[in-house]
Order: structure tokens, then sequence, then C-alpha cells
């Protein structure tokens, strides 16, 4: 009998924004942690923190992108190292996925370009 392993869907597109992308985290228990967004995709993203938090924290995450804020739950995963910690998206909704895609869209767009124009002048 032939097996064949599942087939996994694509990635999501993942982008760093180019400016420096605030970001606040509110805990179930109210309190408030501030961070930077490091890397970004419609199922998570990597957050630059003060000190990580626990695995498998639920939190409320907010951050404004150029085509608005964006709010939704986010579990954190496994610490990368003491400041950068992974997360995955919970819970979001439709208008906040809306803006994320067009930002990502909109970040990816300006990176092909970018990288378009040095092709272009490149010395060969």
């Amino acid at each position: 009998m032939t097996y064949f392993p599942p087939r996994r869907a694509p990635r999501a597109p993942r982008t760093r924004f180019s400016e420096t992308t605030p970001a606040v985290l509110r805990c179930q228990d109210g309190h408030r942690v501030r961070g930077k967004l490091q890397a970004i995709s419609l199922s998570g993203g990597l957050l630059g923190l003060p000190k990580p938090l626990d695995r498998g924290t639920q939190v409320k995450l907010m951050f404004l992108t150029g085509s608005g804020s964006v709010l939704g739950v986010a579990e954190m995963l496994s610490p990368i190292t003491w400041s950068l910690q992974p997360f995955k998206f919970v819970k979001l909704y439709d208008d906040d996925e809306i803006r994320l895609q067009a930002a990502i869209q909109s970040s990816l767009d300006r990176s092909r370009r970018a990288l378009g124009q040095l092709e272009r002048y490149r010395s060969w």
C-alpha cells in the first residue's frame, strides 16, 4: 500500500514592515505589555517584548498599520529568546483581517519594487 503524506496548506505570506510597529498586548488579568512587531502574517507573527509571556497565554493584541488599526486575540507561543516571542492569531475579525491583509500586501509590493530597482541598477 502506498502512503502519501497529507498535503500541507501553503504558508501565509509574511513580512516585516519597513517602519517600527509598536504593539500593545492586554492580558486577561488586565495588565498591558508594550512590544514591537518584528514579523507578521495572517496566521501570527513575532513580537519583541521586554520579557516573554507564558506559553499559551491569550492576549488581545493591537497595532497600527498603514491600512488602519488591527485588533485580534492571540496565543503566545514558546519564546525564541528573552526578548522575541512568536504568537498565533486565535481570533481576527473580518475588518481587521482585511486591514492586515492590505498592509501585508502593500509591504510585499514595496519589497518587490525595491528588489526590481536593485536588479535594474546591478552591474553584471
